[in-house]
């Protein structure tokens, strides 16, 4: 990325989370950054692209806690499994981007819950890709290591937006449905 790309995705993200996406114009933008809103659609493209943006952006944040944890734990998988969904959750627990967007009131003009929610192609190939990716490292011997990432991903991803317990209750369920996935 480049630092006005940076810039430009800091800008939207407080503006989303002060105001909502409504407040998000490309003029606005230019104006907070000094910069001309011909210079922030070459940078990002149009609304729809800002959102992906924003959102991808804000998912590599999650996806550094989720590589920390395999990180800090290379030779035990079940303890770099709870690790990592107990700092998403507890991250997610206090975004207050994700909690703007999912909070968006029903019919709001929002092009970002959807990015979360039905249209998740990206978020989730891109998750699944850096789990699949950590998971590497400890050469599992299963087939259908696929199937066992999305549905990580999948439980963890529905927590994210919809949490029914702590993090460390959710991180320790989330743990043993892994080991019996991976027995």
């Amino acid at each position: 990325m480049t630092p006005l790309r940076d810039a430009i995705l800091a800008v939207t993200a407080k503006l989303i989370t002060d105001q909502g996406w409504q407040a998000v114009t490309m003029s606005r933008l230019a104006a907070e950054l000094n910069v001309s809103r011909q210079t922030v659609y070459n940078e990002v493209g149009a609304k729809p692209q800002l959102a992906e943006a924003v959102v991808l952006a804000e998912l590599d944040r999650f996806l550094k806690l989720v590589t920390d944890a395999f990180d800090e734990h290379p030779g035990d998988l079940l303890a770099a499994i709870h690790a990592a969904v107990r700092n998403v959750l507890e991250f997610a627990q206090d975004n207050t981007l994700l909690h703007a967007v999912v909070s968006a009131t029903h019919g709001a003009n929002t092009e970002l819950l959807p990015l979360l929610t039905t249209h998740t192609d990206g978020l989730l190939d891109t998750a699944k890709t850096a789990v699949s990716r950590c998971l590497q490292a400890y050469e599992l011997p299963i087939s259908e290591l696929d199937i066992v990432v999305d549905l990580l991903v999948r439980h963890v991803l529905s927590h994210v937006m919809q949490p029914s317990g702590t993090p460390a209750d959710t991180a320790d369920a989330v743990t043993w449905a892994a080991a019996k996935l991976l027995a």
